[in-house]
């Protein structure tokens, strides 16, 4: 492993001239199968003498806290010096470039924060992408809406270009295999609610459907696919599973239940906004609070 490490040298080919070998200093070999797993263990003590959360897949890393006065924005900042102190010591080198800050409030007057990574100041953005999601920091879904139809209806294209004289099956297994993890990835965070963003997703399922001769009525519409993935994400929520212990804290039981409740029936919220309407628990609540009780207890202890 040592040498498949240190030792390595590269050269560059131009207009079919080989030039000299130089050695390789640093990272691992592109393309073995040690080295996502070496990479992982040279940086997974990034959060270390940090105070703010982290959340690291990777090599894209998010920081954050919430911010309630001006001694957060200076912990928040003394994080970011401490990140490139580490980025230092692991003689890594981050692109502050690369870097956005976004901040989420309901104020009308945003107070504009300057945080910065080592003497480079990171640009304020009102949004950005994170592992392929694009976010807002009014946590509207229409640019990841956009952008994933814009990707989908592009795979599509060549699935339909490519595989033309195709038998349907086919047709059908390249749609499921290469288009629909497309439209359903993360889906839990921006399932749309107006109906154009809505019939805009059904309508590449009901391309697909013409393209393979199926009948769409064999298919559920990628509605009702978003309606069961909310729901299997609340039961994760509810079964105290680790990545989702922060919903599972602020859920509420209801103040009585009625003849033919659930035993797992979670309280309703009050909403002024679009934001907290459709948001995700409290617009999957009264689907998950219609479920028979047998489902949920065969669930709950098998």
């Amino acid at each position: 492993m040592g040498k498949g490490i240190s030792i390595r040298t590269f050269a560059e080919r131009v207009d079919g001239q080989l030039s000299e070998e130089v050695t390789v200093t640093s990272g691992v070999p592109q393309g073995s199968v040690l080295g996502p797993l070496l990479f992982l263990a040279y940086v997974n003590d990034i959060w270390r003498n940090t105070e703010s959360n982290i959340r690291l897949f990777a090599h894209d890393c998010i920081i954050y806290r919430k911010i309630t006065d001006s001694s957060d924005i200076g912990k928040l900042q003394t994080d970011l010096n401490r990140l490139g102190e580490w980025a230092v010591e692991k003689e890594m080198k981050i692109n502050p470039d690369e870097s956005k800050a976004v901040s989420f409030t309901k104020a009308r007057v945003k107070e504009r924060i300057r945080y910065y990574f080592g003497e480079h100041l990171i640009l304020e953005a009102s949004g950005f992408k994170y592992l392929e999601i694009i976010t807002r920091n009014d946590l509207n879904w229409t640019d990841h809406v956009k952008y994933a139809l814009r990707k989908a209806r592009k795979v599509l294209h060549f699935i339909t270009s490519i595989l033309k004289k195709g038998n349907n099956n086919t047709k059908r297994l390249a749609y499921m295999t290469l288009v629909r993890p497309i439209l359903e990835y993360g889906a839990v965070c921006w399932d749309p609610y107006r109906e154009g963003q809505v019939s805009a997703l059904n309508q590449v399922q009901k391309r697909v459907a013409e393209f393979a001769n199926i009948n769409k009525s064999d298919w559920e519409t990628m509605a009702q696919r978003r309606l069961i993935v909310r729901i299997c994400a609340l039961f994760k929520v509810c079964t105290g599973r680790q990545a989702w212990k922060a919903i599972g804290n602020r859920l509420l039981k209801p103040c009585y239940l009625r003849r033919g409740d659930h035993n797992r029936k979670i309280r309703t919220r009050k909403q002024r906004t679009d934001v907290g309407k459709f948001s995700f628990v409290n617009r999957i609540v009264k689907s998950w609070n219609q479920l028979p009780a047998s489902l949920l207890t065969f669930f709950f202890y098998i």
